[in-house]
């Protein structure tokens, strides 16, 4: 299946975008993008979170508040770049401890976010594998240059949280504005992240009728 992706060339120049997805661009190139609920994780912990990866960047020369702290971070060597994805780690762990009133639990409410993720697969993007968890998603997509990327990313959160604030007879901020991603360096790394989202539901214990996972069988 990896075959229908492609994967980031640093012989290939690529552009930086801040405060929204993807934050690294290249055309075409594949993405593992985690977004959340605005209600997924304590204050305490993000702030914790945050003083942690701030004070790593900064051991490693990096400046947190610098508009291209990641493009520093990519040219770091591989070993560092693996230990950065502790802090991802250790977010995602959080995120696993649903944290919140984990709307995305309910089926109905899910299935609202797995039909936005299908409905221009194969015309504006390829959809890669996703799951969906109670208090967040996780989602491997390529295909898309930077501004159409940008503006799918935003399109997929303001149409769902409308879809599920009707739903719901609520109003308010759904999903936490700030999203992460990850450039997809190589096959190997696309297998690593698809395993991951395979294996979400099972590290949260969640019950089969808590989470939506779908996994690509084909191009």
């Amino acid at each position: 299946m990896s075959t229908t992706f492609q994967f980031f060339n640093p012989a290939v120049k690529v552009t930086i975008t801040h405060g929204h997805l993807p934050h690294w661009d290249q055309a075409n190139a594949t993405y593992f993008i985690t977004w959340r609920t605005a209600d997924s994780i304590p204050r305490d912990i993000w702030l914790r979170w945050r003083e942690g990866r701030d004070a790593w960047l900064l051991a490693h020369d990096i400046n947190p508040t610098a508009k291209d702290w990641r493009f520093d971070l990519e040219m770091l060597d591989e070993v560092a770049r693996d230990d950065f994805r502790q802090f991802a780690l250790t977010l995602e762990k959080e995120l696993d401890a649903c944290h919140g009133d984990c709307i995305l639990r309910d089926p109905a409410i899910s299935r609202l976010v797995a039909d936005a993720l299908h409905h221009f697969d194969g015309t504006r993007y390829t959809l890669g594998d996703y799951v969906i968890m109670p208090n967040h998603v996780h989602l491997l997509v390529a295909g898309l240059p930077r501004q159409a990327m940008l503006k799918q990313v935003e399109s997929w959160k303001k149409w769902t949280a409308i879809q599920i604030n009707e739903a719901l007879n609520r109003s308010g901020r759904f999903w936490q504005d700030e999203s992460f991603d990850h450039l997809v360096r190589n096959e190997a790394s696309f297998g690593k992240f698809r395993a991951y989202i395979a294996k979400n539901p099972v590290t949260a214990r969640l019950k089969p009728h808590e989470f939506i996972l779908w996994q690509r069988t084909s191009p």
